[in-house]
């Protein structure tokens, strides 16, 4: 794509309604490995961006959105979790506040070899929750929205946002790194295996967590 296609693309978003639509599973830009950003919006369109995409995040509501949910195919995600949950869910999971945060080329690897399995839904794959078990805590690498270096350590729960937009940037859905016998509408999820722990899901479903 050049960039005056990707900048006429950008556009057709920026002078069309808001929030954005939201690109569900079946559509071919969230298959596809997203371009590296390298300037090619500029400062103004850039922060236009972000901003829409932070209001469409907010608006769905979810704590991450990445560029391509949104049919734009940019290594650009948004992050956020006020993490409103209760003091047993926030120590079984390590979900703790994320304030709004930018990632611009962002790629991780693993800290340790600790591994987390909880729920999870996205916001492309709407009305669906899976068991997915993440690296408990990552390195992210990359750049914010002004170009300043990122080089940080994530755990808990903010670390399996990290994981889970950046594979976006990569065209893999959560679905493709789910425990697919724990797969759950969104209703039995609530209803049935709202535990802070996946634990009651594993025995019922018969699928296999890691070990802690």
């Amino acid at each position: 794509m050049t960039r005056t296609e990707l900048t006429d693309l950008v556009d057709s978003f920026l002078d069309g309604p808001s929030p954005l639509p939201i690109a569900s599973a079946g559509d071919p830009v969230l298959r596809r490995p997203a371009l590296p950003y390298e300037g090619q919006l500029g400062d103004a369109r850039l922060e236009r961006l972000v901003r829409v995409m932070r209001e469409t995040m907010r608006a769905a509501p979810g704590v991450g959105l990445a560029a391509p949910q949104v049919g734009i195919p940019l290594r650009l995600a948004v992050i956020e979790d006020p993490a409103e949950v209760s003091d047993e869910v926030r120590d079984a999971r390590g979900r703790v506040p994320q304030p709004f945060r930018v990632l611009v080329n962002p790629s991780y690897e693993p800290v340790g070899e600790g591994r987390a399995a909880f729920f999870e839904g996205c916001l492309s794959v709407p009305g669906w929750q899976a068991v997915v078990a993440r690296h408990a805590r990552v390195r992210l690498r990359g750049q914010d929205e002004r170009g300043r270096d990122l080089d940080e350590e994530f755990s808990g729960w903010p670390a399996r946002i990290v994981q889970h937009e950046t594979d976006h940037l990569d065209g893999t859905l959560y679905l493709d790194v789910a425990e697919t016998r724990s797969l759950s509408s969104t209703e039995h999820a609530v209803e049935r295996w709202s535990q802070p722990t996946p634990s009651l899901a594993a025995a019922e479903l018969g699928f296999t967590l890691p070990a802690s």
